[in-house]
């Protein structure tokens, strides 16, 4: 009896670790974006090891799991990690295909899934999506920041113009097209789609139509090798880079360095501002990569996608400590409580500071109504050689996103038959 007691035992003993699963694709179409971005995540919880012990004495464990950015492969991730330790902390699951696959489960095993500039638009509506967190900003959020870059070059206004959309024919890709043909009935522009088919590395025909119907803007929603593939072929038709507006993922150093003056004028969006360099990047260099325990090359540490990597790991940990402070500091958080943690984050410019992100990032708040925060974001351009900040600080025009989140929240609950909180 004692020996069959035993296994029940060992299971009992309580956890000493916070435990991150991460989610990444080293591999497949987009392992170009997704290795940076990965590294930076990993990079992040080893600092926050190396430098403060964890998380009030809390250290943290994470395993990765490798999805090659396919749903399927994402799914098995989430159903092996969800469980271990004392509970995941949450999914950055970086993809919106696997986001969508993950987030009817996330509301029956109670887990947070944690889509930093990606996933479900309407998401940030928390009275129905209780387990989803779009921080920082949404595809929806980024269209019409892009939308609004341009009209200010416009004059203020986009009438009788026609905006292309170039964009990977899978979830990540349509998501921002509802915001875009709203915001197009509403000022009177027309919109042109261009579906690529995955993995993008063809876009000849793609980039021909374009020299054909001119459009005065592209907005190119890519990712990973069909980027600089895109961004070639615009070159090849003689399309000014200039006029071309990329989704963060489709604006990493990775993108555009072999090509050069090639992509001259390119323009990206950024997540708030993760094209500045601060102190997170000195500590990471000084207490991880000196000591041989980086993850990936120190080239990558200041690198756009390394960057954002490191924002979306820190959001997570600071999610654990905002838990911590009302469940008990220095104890391990259940996957609910940490929930609670992102639901009431709250960033202020002397925090980011003191974690060494106050260049990279904006006060960001959360709330039970808003599990978006705030959706900071720069436009910045390629010069041949680097990034420039090409432009002051935009949020997204509240008048257009508010009503399609309420709206596609709202047909959401109704068709999953789910009960919508109440924030009051």
């Amino acid at each position: 009896m004692a020996t069959a007691a035993l296994p029940l035992a060992v299971r009992a003993q309580p956890a000493t670790e916070q435990f991150i699963p991460l989610l990444v694709y080293r591999t497949g179409q987009f392992a170009p974006l997704g290795m940076p971005w990965a590294d930076g995540k990993q990079d992040y919880l080893k600092l926050v090891n190396a430098r403060d012990g964890g998380v009030n004495g809390v250290k943290l464990a994470f395993e990765e799991c490798e999805t090659a950015y396919d749903a399927a492969k994402g799914v098995e991730c989430y159903e092996r990690l969800k469980g271990k330790g004392s509970g995941a902390s949450g999914f950055d699951t970086q993809s919106t295909g696997i986001t969508f696959a993950v987030t009817d489960k996330a509301f029956v095993d109670k887990v947070v899934v944690e889509t930093p500039g990606y996933g479900l638009s309407q998401s940030a509506d928390g009275t129905v999506f209780e387990w989803n967190f779009p921080l920082l900003g949404t595809y929806w959020t980024a269209a019409d920041v892009m939308l609004q870059d341009i009209a200010k070059k416009e004059k203020g206004s986009l009438k009788g113009k026609k905006i292309a959309l170039v964009y990977h024919d899978s979830p990540y890709g349509k998501e921002p097209i509802p915001l875009i043909q709203k915001r197009a009935a509403a000022e009177g522009f027309e919109v042109l789609l261009y579906p690529v088919t995955p993995p993008g590395v063809e876009q000849k025909s793609t980039w021909l139509q374009i020299r054909q119907q001119r459009p005065d803007y592209v907005l190119f929603w890519s990712a990973g090798v069909m980027t600089p593939a895109g961004i070639r072929e615009a070159q090849a038709s003689g399309y000014p880079r200039e006029k071309i507006y990329a989704i963060w993922w489709a604006g990493s150093d990775h993108d555009v360095k072999d090509i050069g003056m090639g992509a001259k004028g390119y323009n990206a969006i950024t997540l708030h501002n993760s094209a500045a360099r601060d102190k997170v990047h000195d500590d990471l260099r000084k207490l991880v990569y000196d000591k041989g325990q980086g993850t990936g090359p120190a080239t990558g540490v200041g690198t756009l996608a390394h960057t954002r990597g490191m924002m979306i790991s820190m959001l997570q940990v600071e999610a654990i400590r905002t838990a911590q402070e009302k469940f008990g500091k220095g104890k391990v958080m259940t996957p609910e409580q940490v929930r609670w943690g992102f639901e009431n984050l709250n960033l202020t410019a002397d925090r980011l500071k003191a974690l060494g992100f106050g260049e990279i990032m904006r006060p960001v708040q959360t709330s039970c109504a808003n599990h978006m925060g705030n959706d900071w974001a720069r436009i910045v351009q390629w010069d041949g050689a680097k990034w420039n900040i090409a432009s002051d600080w935009y949020q997204s025009d509240k008048t257009h996103i508010d009503p399609m989140v309420k709206e596609y929240a709202a047909k959401y609950a109704k068709d999953k038959n789910l009960k919508v909180r109440s924030c009051s």
